[in-house]
């Protein structure tokens, strides 16, 4: 491991994140911030409560989850992306840096932009409803597991894209749905019994499962599953990049 390099590529990309602060952070947290008030308003004023919580503070963990959730995707896919659409990516290939070196370099630069950005908009949140976290160790692991993951998947649709239309093709058709559909505004268990069981295949589920859990000790699906189906998911991204710079797909060409 080559800290001078790790730390060189994480400044450089943090750099980059205060260079446009405005669309890095303050562009997300307004656009969470007006998730909260609509639907905090609207449908908080038909829907009290779910499971004993106030339903502006039970959205809370869902609206946190899905702001960490496309972030993380979009850092990620873009920061790699953009030194392949210009070309510098073969000046990083060919510098004595290992494959290890540039994805964590990259991903924690995504996970630390996340992580920054979620953070701002937890304390935002809890301008507008008391918030109660009931276990902030796991609410920390939970976050950084999140983050770490789909910055990695965010990696590899910055390299799997040719173009711009592809790099914003997954976030926008497929994790974007998923998180709205994944108990973000919501419980599970409202739904009627089939639509409950089609939500247990899409993972995002689990993941604010587990989180709103860290909140307020309530969960759609149980704690260890959510831990297994976010550990699986992470296992599967590291499988990919590690074929992908095994073979050079799209890095070498």
């Amino acid at each position: 491991m080559n800290p001078i390099a790790f730390l060189t590529i994480y400044r450089y990309q943090m750099a980059r994140t205060w260079r446009t602060l405005f669309q890095s952070v303050f562009s997300p947290v307004i656009s969470t911030s007006l998730y909260f008030v609509v639907f905090g308003s609207a449908i908080g004023s038909r829907i009290t409560e779910v499971d004993g919580i106030h339903y502006g503070a039970f959205i809370v963990p869902g609206l946190v989850m899905m702001s960490l959730l496309t972030q993380s995707v979009s850092n990620a896919s873009f920061a790699i992306y953009f030194p392949r659409f210009t070309g510098t990516i073969y000046e990083l290939l060919s510098a004595p840096l290992s494959y290890m070196e540039i994805v964590l370099s990259y991903t924690a630069a995504a996970v630390s932009k996340s992580i920054l950005l979620a953070t701002i908009i937890l304390l935002t949140a809890s301008i507008f409803v008391p918030l109660h976290i009931a276990h902030p160790v796991w609410m920390v692991l939970f976050m950084l597991l999140t983050a770490t993951t789909f910055s990695l998947l965010g990696f590899i649709i910055g390299i799997w894209a040719d173009n711009f239309e592809k790099l914003q093709l997954v976030p926008l058709l497929i994790v974007t749905p998923l998180t709205f559909l994944g108990g973000t505004f919501y419980s599970v268990q409202m739904l009627p019994p089939f639509w409950q069981t089609v939500s247990l295949f899409n993972p995002v589920v689990y993941l604010i499962s587990g989180f709103r859990w860290s909140f307020y000790d309530i969960a759609d699906v149980p704690l260890s599953i959510s831990l297994l189906v976010t550990g699986a998911f992470l296992a599967i991204c590291l499988a990919i990049l590690a074929w992908i710079f095994k073979t050079g797909y799209r890095l070498k060409q």
